[in-house]
């Protein structure tokens, strides 16, 4: 059922706000700013901050990770009373690696308006400064803190063809990287940190060149990743072959097999068949 956006109706204004300098917000954010009558806000001294700098008085509520789920009456009674609502995180645009999506949702499910507006969001410029292949792109956001889980994801990717996008913090990062190089190899990267900010830097080259200069790095960081080459794609490993590669890292014939159907987009049935057949 289609909705139209500006309809004058109650709306929820996902906004983006500067994930480092002050000149990056958007007319339209400021306007809306203005506009709206409260603000859901992931920190809200993170955005007091910001709009004692844009000269703006708003009603802030905490919302973000741990308590978003608790909001959505108080999201809807604005609502619902006629108002429209801002949703804003603390650097870049709500829902990507952030709070937000729940409010969203909720404001969806319920037939309201959600209007997300263009702006800051840092995995965009990191991309585009790469030196990478920007035509097919998937992003990934965050990877799982622990090393045995972010193995497990990083394998999932290791046949995209596509640049991969990941979100780290500081003090992960060289464990990530070691991660990256076990599990997918010794690719091309790159890694932006401070994106907008005065120390913005960007570091390229290979994975194994790369992890030597983060020392004491800092800052907010995104790591981009090129994608599988033709000889690494399933496509050139025989249905045995790409079932054993999988049993190489420690999955079990079952898994395994329902690795290489989804790689393959084959029923289980038909790899399992095809992988007793041949042993």
């Amino acid at each position: 059922m289609s909705q139209k956006s500006y309809d004058g109706s109650p709306t929820v204004y996902l906004i983006p706000t500067p994930i480092g300098n002050m000149d990056d917000i958007t007319l339209r954010a400021i306007k809306v700013l203005n506009e709206v009558e409260v603000v859901f806000s992931e920190d809200t001294r993170v955005t007091g901050l910001l709009l004692k700098h844009l000269d703006i008085k708003k009603k802030l509520i905490s919302s973000h990770n741990f308590n978003e789920d608790t909001n959505y009456d108080k999201l809807l009674e604005y609502l619902s009373s006629g108002y429209s609502v801002g949703v804003v995180s603390d650097r870049g645009t709500p829902a990507i690696s952030d709070p937000g999506y729940g409010l969203a949702m909720c404001a969806i499910l319920h037939g309201y308006n959600v209007v997300s507006l263009p702006g800051p969001t840092a995995f965009v410029p990191a991309l585009t400064v790469s030196g990478l292949d920007i035509s097919r792109f998937t992003f990934i956001g965050f990877l799982n803190s622990k090393s045995s889980r972010r193995k497990k994801e990083l394998e999932d990717l290791k046949f995209h063809s596509e640049t991969l996008i990941f979100y780290e913090s500081p003090h992960r990062i060289v464990d990530m990287l070691k991660d990256i190089l076990s599990i997918l190899g010794n690719r091309k990267i790159s890694i932006s940190r401070e994106i907008s900010k005065k120390f913005e830097e960007v570091y390229r080259g290979c994975v194994s060149d790369v992890i030597e200069q983060m020392v004491d790095i800092k800052g907010e960081i995104v790591v981009v990743v090129s994608g599988a080459d033709k000889e690494e794609k399933p496509d050139n490993l025989t249905i045995l072959e790409h079932i054993e590669f999988y049993k190489s890292l420690g999955n079990n014939d079952m898994d395994a097999i329902k690795m290489v159907a989804k790689e393959r987009g084959v029923p289980k049935s038909v790899i399992y068949n095809e992988y007793h057949l041949k042993r």
